[in-house]
């Protein structure tokens, strides 16, 4: 019997010692190393050569979930990485999926799922949580309506009022390229206003 060789990355203890204890109990699943940080895990995928790495998204101060799936991605485009998360926006999806993850698994899954994730994902298998493949199916139905991570971004930064000035600024683009992005995210919301961008941004974000 194979072993697989997994790397935890969660910045909370007790929920890292929770997870290796019940992959602990499969025989073939082995928790060879845990990191607090997506620049822990850095290191620790360079120690202990993980087949799967489970990453947590918000870890606090310093490198996210996402930048630590493409720098692990960008030194290892094979390595499979599975995001465990409570979150399950459209937006941390797509974000996630675009840096490189294999699967998005909420942190509410059966025992039987995060198993079957595991090793789907050593085989080259993807895995979504039930919740989680409803939203990009109805992504798929409705294309036009699916913003890119980096229009997220920009409407997010819209509704604190920000000029398109400081929004060229606080994403390091120019004003001109702020005006092309806000033209795609009217378009694809179907609004003709920047307020009623930020009206349907906030109706959004209050449905989640």
């Amino acid at each position: 019997m194979t072993t697989i060789r997994i790397l935890l990355v969660d910045d909370h203890l007790v929920v890292r010692t929770g997870l290796k204890a019940l992959l602990g109990t499969q025989e073939d699943l082995d928790v060879v190393a845990e990191a607090g940080s997506g620049e822990e895990a850095l290191s620790a995928v360079a120690a202990s050569s993980p087949d799967v790495v489970i990453m947590d998204l918000a870890m606090g101060p310093g490198m996210d979930g996402i930048a630590a799936i493409k720098a692990l991605r960008a030194d290892n485009p094979r390595q499979p990485i599975l995001v465990f998360t409570t979150y399950d926006s459209d937006a941390d999806i797509v974000r996630s999926v675009d840096a490189g993850a294999m699967g998005y698994l909420l942190k509410d899954a059966a025992p039987e799922e995060i198993f079957a994730a595991v090793r789907g994902a050593v085989a080259g298998r993807s895995h979504m949580s039930a919740p989680v493949a409803s939203r990009l199916f109805a992504q798929l139905r409705n294309p036009e309506a699916v913003l890119t991570p980096r229009e997220a971004e920009l409407l997010t930064l819209l509704t604190q009022g920000l000029s398109n000035r400081e929004l060229g600024r606080s994403l390091f683009i120019s004003e001109a390229t702020v005006k092309t992005h806000l033209a795609h995210i009217y378009a694809k919301l179907g609004v003709e206003t920047r307020a009623a961008a930020i009206a349907t941004a906030i109706r959004r974000e209050g449905m989640r």
